[in-house]
């Protein structure tokens, strides 16, 4: 209450303010180093609130209609007399990937194309180039991806063929509703008028086709309510539906996601910035004992001196604080920019005051929480201190009230986190993740002082043992720095690698026997004369494979239409397959997925029986068929060893029992499976084949692909040196949302770091004006410099590189479920750079200090 009362009195802040004369400018450095975060978290802040308004307003030209209806198959009568009974305007759309060749080039590519009739986009449109290319392609003709234009040098008149039809290019295709650009680099987008698609020829038994209606109603249609009405027969007929509700919360979430993510990257460089005011306080306190024992010789209080650098401390994160607000509202307009191919709709920027109020209070509290821990020293200052220098050194001992900000300041990072995530397991982990990463540097820190102080230099020359000496001398930097350096060190490092992990490990197409090239859409009467083709150009078939498409019927006797009209778990997307269900109920995308299996005498390389017996035969037509099942998907429809599965195989049933589990690698590039048949169980049924080869060289691959869409129109091709490519550019895109995040950290380490440079300025000023009394030259004393700072740097490298080895390993095994293989060369930059950078900054910050004539040191400095 004392504290209080003299907080709000006048002559405490005229006190405070008198006290920083000497120190304020150094102080104001300091708070700059939580202006970076809390920019980050204003910019942010503002994305979040437009991201969220701009889905409100745009929630229609999200999806182009009010309602899509999709299904696996060509819609049955029965499905084609459910759509009509619903009225409204309707569009139709079959979509399927195939290849595209350009005859100009002789260049072929797997795209992803769409047949469409009707008026759809009913909301929004397509973008394009010429902008009445939209209109002009439903009269015949075809709109491509603007960057599979520019792959293949192709432009607007130019023919391209499309299996048995060859059209012209009448535009380019720069936007579609709801999708962002990301998706077009995976599959780039072919539209075509629906009559046209049947003088493709492409469609063949077993196809992987997507058909779809879009539904435009009138503005009064409650399409919730309609679709909630016809779902029990949309489900009997296996159409999965989508409404503007879905894709608002969907669009949302996803969007509610990087938000978050984004925001936890730009919350660590408030969190080193804190550090950095947590040290500018404890270097100003220091220096102010002397100040704050003659106040307390005057009659001041203890609550009436500390409530003057308490006033200072409030006084410095909310300068920091509004420089920082002010400067993330002008980088929140670089923002839309670095994150434009992540969102898949345009939007008009406008500062969101409620996101900049939230930011300042942040980090104004962050900020005082952080000069809060130093400061309690001023309560432990007694009067005799004026005349007894060492006397509070000696009297020092354990604050509770220390402990009780620490737990408030981490209290307060978890619920920052949590608020973020909504995820417990974040809200915990990222502060012990975070508590971990400056817990190490900190006992480093620690532990170097602690050798440098214990150990015997006096064999090595001059200038190295004063500048190891220096790393423990009094008022040293070495903890803040090392923490400045091995933060930012730490996040950039380990980002780079967990990007060179996926791309290294999603596709692997190196070495000469592994599979880099795919064939499928593959007729029965046409395997042989596609392997005979690819033979012929010296390509070994590595895998061949029969797809027959299927649908679960019953499952333990239990009929799909019974277990879909349970109430559905909705799981986040994403979470399918490995996740655990509640209860025993199964999740309904299991049940409505039209899987794509094999028949097989053999195991592929990859897959391990975990449980049961591997049956290759179905002997004499055995019934039920033996089947082996995919570990996760047995979870997900809560089956095992001897459980018998009906599945609907185009219009078959076929009773199956589950002979046995396999777990499944499904990173090979090979053809995996949810279900493997054994031989003798499907032969009868139609199907299509997959084949798998390696090719050398990208242009053995095209002369293939050329040679193959000259002959067999309908075969696709995937070719995982293009997808690797491809992955890379994507996730080239998300790395650089985050990098420019990360590089807030950094940035703020960097000021971290030359403010703790500054602050000790004057001394090593002292310092140096000393050595030179003594007798030490000015490239003595550069040599010293030198030795301190690259000492800092490489350690601080060497830390931050060990740190981010093991978060690397840790979201490669836990998150993305893969074998973690670091890179050499990042390590290698890293260790080089952060030292060399430390020392070039030291080395400017230090300049001045040689000149400076040895009397002054005989004058008091």
């Amino acid at each position: 209450m004392e504290i209080l009362k003299s907080f709000f009195s006048k002559w405490t802040w005229q006190m405070a303010w008198r006290d920083s004369r000497a120190s304020r400018k150094r102080l104001l450095l300091f708070s700059c180093s939580i202006v970076l975060g809390i920019a980050a978290l204003t910019a942010i802040g503002s994305l979040g609130s437009n991201l969220e308004r701009a889905i409100e307003e745009q929630a229609k030209s999200l999806v182009g209609a009010d309602l899509v209806l999709s299904s696996r198959e060509a819609f049955t009568p029965d499905a084609e007399e459910l759509m009509r009974t619903q009225g409204g305007e309707q569009s139709r759309e079959t979509m399927f990937s195939t290849m595209i060749y350009f005859p100009r080039g002789e260049g072929t590519r797997l795209v992803q194309l769409r047949a469409l009739g009707g008026g759809f986009p009913f909301y929004g449109k397509l973008e394009t180039d010429p902008t009445n290319g939209a209109e002009i392609f439903r009269h015949g003709g075809a709109l491509l991806d603007e960057g599979l234009l520019k792959q293949f040098n192709a432009k607007v008149g130019d023919q391209v063929k499309l299996g048995g039809l060859t059209t012209p290019i009448v535009g380019e295709l720069k936007k579609v509703p709801g999708e962002n650009v990301a998706l077009s680099a995976v599959a780039p987008r072919v539209y075509i008028p629906l009559e046209d698609l049947a003088k493709t020829d492409l469609l063949k038994p077993g196809s992987l086709v997507n058909y779809n209606v879009y539904f435009k109603f009138s503005p009064e249609t409650d399409v919730s309510n309609l679709v909630e009405r016809i779902k029990p027969e949309l489900d009997k007929l296996r159409i999965s539906h989508h409404t503007v509700a879905d894709s608002k919360r969907d669009l949302g979430r996803a969007m509610e996601n990087l938000y978050h993510f984004l925001n936890l990257v730009g919350f660590i460089a408030l969190l080193l910035g804190g550090v950095g005011v947590a040290s500018a306080i404890h270097v100003h306190v220091k220096e102010k004992l002397v100040t704050v024992a003659l106040l307390r010789c005057l009659g001041c209080s203890v609550g009436q001196t500390f409530a003057i650098y308490l006033a200072q401390g409030m006084a410095l994160g909310m300068f920091g604080a509004l420089v920082g607000a002010a400067l993330g509202i002008v980088i929140q307009f670089a923002l839309p920019g670095v994150l434009a191919d992540l969102i898949p709709f345009d939007f008009q920027f406008h500062t969101s005051w409620w996101a900049v109020a939230r930011a300042v209070g942040v980090g104004f509290l962050i900020s005082v929480l952080f000069a809060l821990l130093p400061m309690l020293t001023v309560r432990r200052v007694s009067p005799l201190a004026a005349i007894r220098a060492s006397y509070e050194s000696a009297k020092a001992r354990r604050d509770p009230l220390r402990w009780v900000v620490s737990v408030v300041l981490i209290l307060g990072i978890a619920a920052f986190a949590f608020a973020q995530s909504h995820d417990w397991r974040i809200g915990i982990g990222f502060p012990a993740g975070l508590g971990v990463a400056f817990g190490v540097l900190t006992g480093i820190a620690s532990l170097l002082i602690f050798l440098t102080r214990k150990l015997t230099l006096r064999n090595l020359p001059f200038a190295l043992r004063q500048g190891v000496t220096n790393l423990h001398r009094p008022n040293n930097r070495t903890l803040l720095l090392l923490l400045a350096l091995g933060v930012g060190t730490f996040l950039m490092v380990s980002l780079y690698l967990v990007q060179r992990t996926l791309l290294t490990q999603l596709v692997t197409s190196s070495g000469t026997n592994q599979a880099n090239t795919i064939f499928f859409d593959i007729q029965p009467d046409q395997i042989g004369g596609v392997a005979k083709l690819v033979e012929s150009f010296h390509f070994p078939i590595l895998d061949e494979a029969p797809i027959v498409t299927m649908r679960l019927e019953s499952v333990k006797g239990k009929s799909v239409e019974a277990m879909l009209s349970e109430k559905e778990d909705h799981g986040e997307p994403g979470e399918r397959r490995g996740r655990r269900d509640r209860g025993n109920r199964v999740p309904h995308w299991t049940l409505r997925h039209e899987y794509r299996s094999t028949y097989s005498d053999h195991l592929r390389d990859g897959e391990k029986i975990t449980a049961g017996k591997w049956e290759p035969q179905a002997l004499g037509g055995t019934n039920p068929a033996p089947i082996s099942v995919e570990n996760d998907l047995a979870k997900e429809l809560h089956v095992g060893v001897g459980d018998e599965i009906v599945f609907d195989v185009q219009g078959v049933p076929i009773l199956t029992r589950v002979a046995s589990l396999r777990e499944v690698d499904w990173r090979r590039v090979q053809p995996n499976f949810f279900v493997v048949f054994p031989q003798g169980a499907l032969e009868e049924a139609p199907a299509m084949y997959v084949l798998v080869t390696h090719i050398s060289t990208p242009d053995d691959s095209a002369k293939l692909q050329r040679a193959l869409v000259r002959q067999y129109p309908n075969v696709s091709t995937i070719d995982l040196a293009l997808v690797l490519k491809t992955v890379d550019a994507i996730v080239s895109k998300i790395s650089l949302a985050v990098r420019f995040m990360a590089m807030f950290t950094v940035a703020t380490g960097l000021l971290v770091l030359v403010g703790a440079l500054l602050t000790g300025r004057y001394q090593r000023m002292q310092e140096s004006v000393l050595l030179r009394t003594l007798g030490a030259s000015r490239k003595q004393i550069l040599q010293i410099l030198l030795v301190e700072y690259a000492a800092l740097g490489t350690l601080a490298a060497l830390t931050g590189v060990v740190l981010a080895l093991g978060a690397a390993w840790a979201l490669c095994w836990f998150v993305f479920k893969m074998n973690f293989v670091p890179e050499i060369l990042p390590l290698v930059v890293a260790m080089a750079i952060v030292p060399t950078l430390t020392v070039v900054t030291g080395l400017l910050m230090s300049r001045g200090l040689l000149k400076q004539p040895p009397l002054a040191v005989l004058r008091g400095g």
